[in-house]
């Protein structure tokens, strides 16, 4: 099953009222493209469930979401590079225990380092580049997915990155471990029955975030769209809007090829 290239909605309105009473896990929400669809989901009506490393980023996230009067979110820190199975079982049954259930994942976690030679990735690089790019959101997915299927239209949305299907010179471990991502999408969706879970990848592009900014020092934020943008199609990916949407890649609408 390959993965069909799909544009999300231009101008797409989300109802405001979209994720009400829903419960959306969102990893890497401290920052980047994981504090934007925390925010986004938030203020359409979900219960979000914050996820990262750094507490003191999450408790700024967490604090933006209760300053809007929005519902009241959840703080569940856990580092991918180093976790175990049991570690991430415990996590899913600590997000069932305290809301009795799951209705997607929007994973923003990823592990990056500036570009440099395959030369220089040693053994450690790897292991953690697959461990929070790959295995762990695989792991995670999994333990999570009794939650998932007893969803009405439960969604799980992966990030890819533009090096993943164009491969280029310095982006080594990154880049590998991401383009995995779109084979683990593909067998999901061709393993979900109908009305099942559905998932899907998603390509940015290029916009400004702190990703980028490390990526691309020398580059103008200002220069890029914000990432902020990007709301209405993480809004789309996970609500109901893209029942029909299932084992897709789907590409920014302001994406183009990175330089």
């Amino acid at each position: 099953m390959n993965l069909s290239r799909v544009t999300p909605p231009a101008r797409y309105l989300p109802s405001p009222e979209l994720l009400k009473e829903r419960v959306i896990l969102v990893t890497g929400a401290g920052q980047g493209l994981g504090r934007v669809a925390a925010l986004a989901f938030a203020r359409h009506g979900a219960s979000v469930i914050l996820h990262g490393r750094h507490v003191p980023k999450l408790e700024g996230v967490y604090d933006a979401i209760v300053s809007e009067n929005l519902e009241q979110p959840a703080i569940l820190p856990l580092d991918f590079s180093k976790t175990t199975q049991p570690e991430l079982d415990a996590f899913a049954q600590a997000i069932h225990t305290t809301f009795g259930r799951l209705d997607g994942i929007f994973h923003g976690a990823s592990h990056f380092v500036s570009p440099m030679p395959m030369a220089l990735s040693d053994l450690e690089m790897w292991r953690k580049h697959t461990s929070t790019n790959l295995a762990v959101p695989a792991a995670l997915t999994k333990a999570c997915m009794p939650m998932l299927k007893r969803s009405d239209a439960a969604s799980v949305v992966f990030l890819t990155e533009t090096h993943a299907l164009l491969p280029k010179a310095y982006w080594g471990p990154f880049a590998v471990t991401k383009s995995a991502l779109s084979t683990l999408v593909a067998i999901l969706a061709d393993e979900s029955s109908a009305g099942g879970p559905r998932f899907n990848l998603y390509l940015p592009g290029p916009v400004a975030s702190p990703m980028r900014a490390q990526s691309h020092p020398g580059e103008l934020a200002s220069a890029l769209p914000s990432a902020e943008k990007l709301a209405p199609d993480f809004l789309y990916l996970i609500g109901r809007d893209s029942l029909a949407v299932n084992g897709c890649l789907l590409e920014s609408t302001s994406h183009k090829a990175e330089i």
